[in-house]
């Protein structure tokens, strides 16, 4: 991966004082931005997202951003990612601003500055051709981040990443002649649902001053992290996401074990711990490829007994003092008492993120609280009118395309009709 040089912006001599002598101010550009395509009305209105964003009111300028936000030390890094900005006559007025963050990713290269990627279309679709800017980060790790991996599932380097999006999209919009009417709201899914709520847990506490959040939609994120390390059963894809969340706390706390291959099985330990994200695989070549278990159809249970050791796995599930179990409890967002509008969203037939762990346990920690400002949202019956009924012989693929490419769009919805109340 290419590494960057920093230049600091001329932002002013107050505001590198204000941010700690010559470190880069977070959310400063790092390069210009760049307008890279105009998508129109007409594109949306064609495409496949048309039937729930309804008609497009506003043309979509993407934008690409580079932009400084520290890594999981603290130390001077960066993030890449994506300005969407309604425009057009019709789109003139100062936007609300929508934070977004994506789901897992194993692709090191990919960027969301990128319109030709269906999860920017879709962001753009359904948000910023109603009027919406949007702003989606890239994370730590990145097509230009230079950090040097990927810190998965780390609520604090999480919600940077998403604050300093939203300061890096607020220096940016002036370059693109558009204006922002001071609100954010806040959304992602699956790991992104984690990363934003991370990120309005982080603002409510320290920042509301300088960040309006207005409202938040989770949409399917594991919240419950602790609680996911006790299933016995394993979860949808768990080849790729437990090693991915193992390895990079290893690189975080240091402490989850004392030899990778205590940790996993041979021939998976030989480098596991720099494998995701991926230069060049995707999750079908990570398979394929034999780097992860999976290319002869094994369960998620013979998956991941086939890449970790059994006195590691057994560990997790029995002493309450495993340090895989502690660090995700440290990654747990079920502390905090939201001040602000907040939508939780998922589909109870969900096999990767199941709601029954994540976000029927994350709303009865809301309603333990007393909160009357959070609701929570099941899409299963939109799913199953549209993609259903399951059978026996479609089960594999509905519940395959359940988490990655049904769900989404349906909480997307709720989560742009939620927005429309308070923008």
């Amino acid at each position: 991966m290419k590494t960057l040089k920093y230049g600091i912006p001329m932002l002013g001599a107050a505001l590198l004082a204000a941010c700690g002598g010559n470190d880069t101010p977070h959310g400063a550009l790092i390069d210009n931005p760049v307008l890279l395509a105009t998508l129109t009305k007409a594109q949306f209105d064609g495409s496949p997202f048309a039937g729930l964003s309804g008609k497009a009111k506003c043309d979509v300028k993407v934008v690409s951003l580079n932009y400084a936000t520290p890594g999981v030390r603290g130390e001077n890094s960066n993030a890449s990612g994506v300005l969407l900005l309604p425009s057009g006559s019709d789109c003139t007025a100062a936007a609300p601003l929508v934070a977004y963050a994506k789901g897992t990713d194993v692709q090191k290269p990919r960027t969301l500055a990128n319109p030709a990627d269906g999860e920017t279309f879709m962001l753009a679709a359904m948000y910023a051709s109603q009027g919406y800017a949007v702003v989606a980060t890239d994370y730590l790790g990145f097509a230009k981040s230079n950090h040097s991996y990927h810190p998965y599932l780390h609520a604090d380097s999480e919600a940077s990443s998403v604050i300093d999006s939203i300061r890096a999209a607020r220096n940016a919009v002036s370059t693109q002649g558009a204006s922002l009417n001071g609100k954010v709201m806040l959304t992602g899914y699956s790991q992104g649902g984690h990363a934003s709520m991370a990120a309005h847990r982080a603002i409510e506490r320290s920042l509301s001053s300088e960040i309006n959040v207005v409202a938040g939609a989770h949409l399917a994120g594991p919240y419950n992290l602790s609680g996911s390390m006790k299933l016995t059963e394993a979860i949808a894809g768990y080849q790729f996401f437990v090693p991915y969340l193992v390895t990079a706390w290893q690189k975080i706390y240091g402490n989850l074990y004392s030899d990778v291959k205590t940790a996993f099985k041979a021939p998976y330990a030989d480098g596991i711990e720099s494998l995701l994200p991926s230069p060049t695989l995707n999750y079908t070549t990570l398979i394929t490829s034999g780097k992860l278990p999976g290319i002869n159809g094994e369960t998620p249970n013979q998956a991941r007994d086939a890449l970790f050791q059994p006195a590691f796995s057994s560990d997790i599930l029995t002493n309450a003092n495993n340090a895989t179990f502690l660090a995700a409890k440290k990654n747990d967002l079920l502390d905090w008492t939201p001040k602000s509008q907040l939508m939780l969203c998922g589909g109870s037939g969900d096999p990767t993120v199941p709601p029954t762990v994540h976000q029927a346990v994350m709303k009865k920690a809301f309603d333990d609280k007393g909160l009357k400002n959070v609701i929570s949202v099941d899409v299963d019956p939109y799913i199953a009118a549209t993609y259903g009924p399951v059978t026996l012989a479609n089960a594999a693929t509905y519940y395959g395309n359940y988490h990655g490419t049904y769900e989404p769009p349906f909480c997307h919805a709720q989560a742009k009709g939620f927005f429309d109340l308070v923008k």
